[in-house]
């Protein structure tokens, strides 16, 4: 007889030592695929580390890819830590460059730094407000927000499409003939281009990336200190206690869900500020900048602090991926091995937190011919 039981305590080490054990796992599998697909395992290691971090360049490009999932992955973090399932984070990164870029070419005759504000408010507006549709019905409603966060993904996504190649709207240059021919969308002024910070001359932070360090510490302040943060606790651990205990349930989880979708807009709009300049409906679906930030939240279990650490990380595996691409290292080897971390940190998880307990089934004798009834002889 197999049951799964949840354990009632774990030693104070088993969060450090499980996900370092849950890495060394997907090291060794990960070193068993690249064997098997004709790969020097270590070779591979010693280039990833080589892109990702010391050849020239590659910090930079690791923040560049590291901020986007930084922003995704805050997201998920802070509505997975009450069992608020947010898929929606893709599309609400979606909504939230939308919104920036809208009010960066709305405001472009404003200084600049009061259009990067407006970028960053409007993004995180656009994402809360994607994420209200999804977070209502979970609330008020019972509305499976697994289905309709990632359903809105779709919408987000087609609405981009819309946007620059299927309309005449706002966001699409329309100034020459050629523009009217091939959709292009319109620049944000170069004033309210996002500024990089030096480091050491060599490397370049983004703007979007300092920003995403501050909001994780503001989380990490309210999840330890606040009473909305012990309510977040309660409500994700025993919600029937919560709804008990007199704690507003429904609007913690639209609370909760709307702050996800501004932390993941805000990520849409350092896309455009920082990075691309405009709206650009492929290089964004391309990304999955949503999806792989459920993974960085995951690997870092949920902790903000530690999701900054995970992103960095993860940035910087996928830029040593397409620095490693080429006719014999498929991009999708890049998505294999995340998808392996992934894995096994989440089995490092679920054995943590429960227990696989093997019982063999008590024998029940039966009555002796005569017997009184209710009376058992051993066999």
């Amino acid at each position: 007889m197999i049951r799964i039981e949840r354990r009632l305590g774990n030693p104070r080490w088993v969060p450090f030592v499980v996900p370092v054990a849950a890495l060394v796992v997907a090291a060794v599998i990960t070193a068993l695929v690249l064997a098997a697909s004709g790969h020097q395992p270590l070779a591979v290691y010693q280039q990833i580390y080589r892109a990702g971090f010391t050849e020239s360049g590659a910090l930079s490009r690791t923040f560049v890819y590291a901020t986007p999932l930084l922003f995704t992955g805050l997201a998920a973090a802070i509505a997975f830590r009450m069992r608020v399932w947010n898929i929606g984070g893709e599309g609400q990164l979606y909504a939230g460059a939308i919104g920036a870029a809208g009010v960066g070419l709305v405001l472009h005759a404003l200084p600049g730094p009061l259009v990067i504000i407006a970028m960053v408010v409007g993004g995180a507006l656009a994402g809360s407000l994607w994420a209200a549709i999804p977070g209502l019905l979970r609330a008020y409603l019972r509305t499976n927000e697994i289905l309709t966060s990632l359903m809105l993904n779709y919408v987000a996504g087609l609405l981009l499409y819309y946007l620059i190649y299927d309309s005449t709207s706002y966001w699409r240059d329309l100034s020459s003939a050629s523009a009217k021919v091939f959709p292009t969308a319109k620049s944000i002024d170069p004033s309210a281009y996002w500024p990089q910070l030096a480091l050491g001359g060599a490397v370049q932070v983004p703007t979007g990336f300092v920003l995403g360090i501050v909001v994780a510490l503001g989380i990490w302040a309210v999840i330890r200190t606040s009473p909305t943060g012990f309510a977040m606790s309660v409500i994700g651990e025993a919600p029937g206690a919560a709804t008990y205990a007199g704690m507003r349930t429904k609007r913690t989880i639209a609370g909760v869900m709307l702050a996800s979708g501004a932390f993941a807009g805000i990520g849409g709009a350092s896309q455009i500020g920082d990075f691309g300049h405009t709206l650009d409906p492929r290089g964004l679906q391309q990304a999955g900048y949503g999806y792989t930030g459920i993974v960085v939240a995951a690997l870092g279990r949920y902790n903000p602090l530690a999701v900054v650490v995970v992103s960095f990380l993860i940035g910087a595996l996928t830029n040593a991926g397409f620095a490693l691409q080429g006719p014999d290292f498929p991009s999708g080897l890049v998505g294999v091995i995340e998808g392996i971390i992934l894995f096994s940190v989440l089995a490092g998880e679920a054995l943590s937190r429960y227990r696989v307990v093997w019982r063999r089934s008590a024998r029940v004798a039966a009555p002796a011919p005569g017997a009184a009834p209710g009376e058992l002889v051993a066999p």
